[in-house]
């Protein structure tokens, strides 16, 4: 066997046994967290520990089979990571009800369940992701649609000072998380179409070849449109959020700098025009150049939470041990200065680490994806995970102003969980379809041409 040939053989095994393995490793992880966190608060093991450990043992090992089943060769670190996670952030949910007296864990578990229902659906019924080629207009559609719905009359709600959410009877959501998902497949089918066009350079300016002046139409619109958000719906990380997906998008489509160099500059200009027209932005950016100057106004969040990462210093104080319910809203906005407090910057890294392998992950499956449609979307959706975890965790340890985003799998909030469990269902079915043998047509072809050749005596 030849060292290709080799490698191939590597990259088209299944590794669901592996798969098994590490979730047992993030099953433990979730749980002990869970137990660790009934030990420093109450001094004893959860009551329901039992029954915790075991839906969410069925939702795991659930999502294992059916992976094993409907996409057998897909990534085997994917899950397990994503698990794992899940699992931490549930535990920290629950030390602040803990301290609040809340119940916030138990509706994220049910949230989860949803998540993962919407997993299992997503494999099953989309074997092929190519699929969702066809329907990139109507994604594009569905998603201005779901941005425009917080602004509507009745279900429309402004919360924390930002319009994002909408109510659906006793139902509350934000569409902006379901309308990023759509945003990448609609992103992906358009690029795929136009990307020639779009790769044609323009006037040359300090080495970098910049797109002609025709083509600056589609960057154009989304600028607009997250500057829209921004000052409609006064939300900032979705407005960055939105923008920096298109623009990775149609670099990595067309692999010209000089988009990166124009867009760079839009968001530039945004941001200032940003700074200067709205106040809610102002008062970000003031909190974040100084947090203490109003400690018990609008620094307070960042302040309370710079303290407990600095209480928690290299190990942290313990899970159940530290104060994190001193932050405000730390089960959703600051869960990760929670994290920060009770497990030290040492436990932080470390969940850093996993979400770096979750975009690892899904950038090798772009890499090794046989159609560029794939290849979009797989870079796409690896790119909204990471640009949402930097903004978080950039805005919690004063690398950037606030933003207000949730941090995927670990924060409070059932719009953002679902939708991500559907991101992480999109990545295996398209590294499925990548790590497939490809089929072996010589044997086909040697049939063929053998059949000629006896057709052909048979004729003479």
């Amino acid at each position: 066997m030849t060292q290709s040939n080799s490698f191939l053989g590597f990259v088209h095994r299944r590794r669901r046994g592996a798969e098994l393995f590490l979730l047992i490793l993030a099953l433990a992880v979730g749980i002990g967290a869970y137990a660790a966190v009934g030990l420093g608060v109450d001094g004893e093991v959860p009551t329901n520990i039992i029954g915790y450990g075991g839906w969410l043992a069925l939702l795991t090992i659930t999502s294992h089979v059916v992976v094993r089943f409907f996409a057998p060769y897909a990534d085997p670190v994917l899950l397990p990571v994503v698990a794992a996670l899940n699992g931490l952030g549930l535990a920290a949910i629950y030390r602040l009800d803990l301290a609040d007296g809340t119940s916030f864990a138990q509706k994220q578990l049910v949230w989860m369940s949803v998540g993962v229902a919407l997993f299992i659906g997503t494999l099953v019924l989309l074997r092929d992701h190519r699929i969702l080629q066809r329907f990139t207009y109507t994604c594009g559609l569905a998603a201005i649609v779901l941005l425009l719905m917080p602004m509507m009359p009745l279900i429309g709600v402004t919360k924390n000072g930002a319009r994002i959410w909408i109510n659906l009877g006793p139902v509350g959501m934000q569409p902006g998380e379901v309308a990023k998902v759509l945003l990448v497949i609609a992103f992906a089918g358009y690029l795929v179409v136009h990307r020639d066009a779009l790769a044609l350079a323009g006037r040359r300016i300090l080495f970098v070849d910049l797109p002609r002046g025709r083509d600056l139409g589609p960057i154009l619109a989304m600028w607009l449109l997250s500057l829209a958000i921004l000052v409609f719906q006064r939300d900032l990380g979705s407005s960055l959020l939105f923008f920096g997906i298109f623009l990775t998008m149609l670099y990595v489509a067309t692999e010209r700098p000089g988009w990166l160099v124009v867009g760079g500059s839009l968001f530039a200009v945004g941001a200032l025009l940003g700074w200067r027209a709205f106040s809610h932005v102002q008062v970000r950016v003031d909190a974040w150049l100084d947090p203490f100057d109003d400690f018990y106004g609008s620094g307070n969040q960042i302040g309370e939470s710079l303290f407990g990462m600095a209480w928690g210093g290299m190990l942290g104080r313990g899970l159940g041990q530290g104060s994190p319910f001193r932050i405000p809203f730390a089960e959703s906005d600051f869960i990760v200065g929670a994290l920060g407090e009770e497990l030290g910057l040492t436990g932080l890294m470390a969940v850093i680490v996993l979400y770096g392998l979750i975009v690892e992950r899904g950038l090798r499956t772009a890499l090794v994806c046989r159609d560029a449609f794939g290849k979009l979307v797989a870079s796409g959706l690896a790119v909204v995970l990471a640009l949402q975890v930097f903004v978080v965790i950039g805005g919690v340890t004063k690398l950037i102003p606030l933003t207000g985003l949730t941090t995927p799998f670990l924060s409070y909030g059932g719009s953002s969980l679902v939708a991500n469990w559907v991101i992480i269902a999109l990545l295996l079915r398209i590294s499925d379809q990548a790590r497939r043998p490809v089929p072996d047509l010589s044997a086909d072809t040697e049939a063929s041409s053998s059949s000629e050749d006896t057709q052909v005596v048979s004729l003479r």
